[in-house]
């Protein structure tokens, strides 16, 4: 046992002299490995991003508009109701007993018309024969004439009468969606005012309202001039996305400009309006807009994941001939589906670190792996998604 622990200390010693004739050497890791792509051209519509508010196209609060207790509600509330569609029904015995009168009162005076003609006519005659005097004649045109608007009075009202009987029964205006009914069945409406019933507002279509800076507006018109002035300028194109949408998906168009801004906050009022069919987007909704202001442009496009951003603004990574990364500051431009414009500081020459930006440091040299881009087709600039 002590012979071969001898033998082993021993053996390990020469092991050990052995190793010392080959010192340790660092051998440093290869470059890193990034994707490097060319910029592409593509089509690029230059456009202005806005906020702004939703608004229904019309509201209108349903009122009493005569007195009387309220009988029936027939609808529910928050639905969609159609254009004439009943919702409300007053009391109608009163205003039906008031329409008869009216008509009453039209045969009665109708019969005092006939009578005061007739006798006209017969003392006319007389007079002609010496054998009435003037004065009855003079009466009996008098008479007549009254009887005469004493009818008209009393047609008039019977249509007030049929008015304030068609009152009994409140209508929707236009289809739209009814809010709560703000009056139960059996309370008293319309004494000495018009109580409000309910609210409707008419949201297919819908507005979206916003406004737009004295310098973009400036320079909007500055590009198209002759449309300024123009009365029958083609529609202009507005894009919409809700807060919890990605990028634009409504299409709507620019439906009315102001014709002054405000000098209190240097801005014009524009309103676009906006196909809403299955009442997705509701009043008072903040709204993303984009109004696209020229006609789409060839521009360098790349990926917005290689554009980084920091206190000098936006930048890429360029790799030189040399495996080098550098630096570069760019000016960019409106984005084009997922792709971003570059509009200075690029050449479609350069190579640009798409993938592996944290592991490409500038100064320092890189595997670098060619890969191609696709340019996005055109016309998904109008429907990115927000930044």
């Amino acid at each position: 046992m002590q012979r071969t622990l001898a033998g082993i200390l021993t053996s390990m010693l020469f092991l050990g002299i052995g190793g010392c004739d080959r010192p340790n050497t660092y051998v440093p890791p290869p470059p890193p490995p990034v994707i490097i792509s060319q910029p592409v051209v593509g089509p690029v519509t230059p456009y202005l991003e806005l906020t702004g508010n939703t608004q229904a196209i019309k509201t209108v609060e349903l009122r009493a508009r005569v007195e009387g207790y309220l009988e029936k509600i027939l609808f529910r509330e928050g639905e969609i109701v159609r254009e004439g569609q009943l919702l409300f029904l007053i009391q109608q015995n009163t205003y039906q007993a008031k329409l008869k009168e009216a008509k009453a009162q039209v045969l009665a005076d109708k019969a005092r018309l006939m009578h005061a003609e007739t006798e006209f006519a017969r003392f006319s005659g007389l007079l002609k024969q010496n054998a009435a005097a003037q004065t009855d004649v003079d009466r009996w045109h008098y008479e007549r004439d009254s009887a005469q608007a004493a009818v008209m009075a009393s047609e008039a009202n019977v249509e007030l009468a049929q008015l304030n009987l068609s009152y009994t029964e409140v209508r929707a205006p236009f289809t739209g969606r009814a809010g709560r009914r703000l009056k139960d069945p059996g309370n008293l409406v319309g004494a000495g005012e018009k109580t409000v019933l309910a609210e409707i507002n008419q949201i297919d279509p819908i507005y979206a309202y916003f406004t737009i800076s004295e310098h973009d507006l400036l320079r909007v018109r500055g590009q198209h001039q002759d449309e300024a002035t123009n009365p029958h300028t083609p529609d202009v194109p507005v894009f919409l996305g809700l807060v919890n949408e990605d990028g634009y998906p409504h299409q709507g168009k620019l439906d009315f400009a102001g014709i002054r801004l405000d000098p209190t906050t240097g801005t014009l009022l524009l309103r676009a309006i906006f196909p809403n069919t299955d009442y997705s987007i509701l009043p008072g909704l903040f709204a993303r807009l984009k109004v696209p202001v020229d006609a789409a442009q060839s521009a360098l496009l790349i990926p917005v994941e290689a554009i980084g951003y920091d206190q000098l603004g936006p930048y890429v990574l360029v790799v030189d001939d040399k495996n080098l990364v550098e630096r570069r500051s760019i000016t960019t431009g409106p984005p084009a589906g997922r792709m971003m414009s570059v509009s200075d500081g690029l050449k479609s020459s350069d190579w640009i670190v798409v993938d592996g930006l944290l592991r490409a440091i500038p100064g320092k040299e890189v595997t670098p792996v060619r890969q191609p881009l696709a340019a996005e087709p055109a016309g998904d600039s109008a429907g990115a998604p927000a930044r």
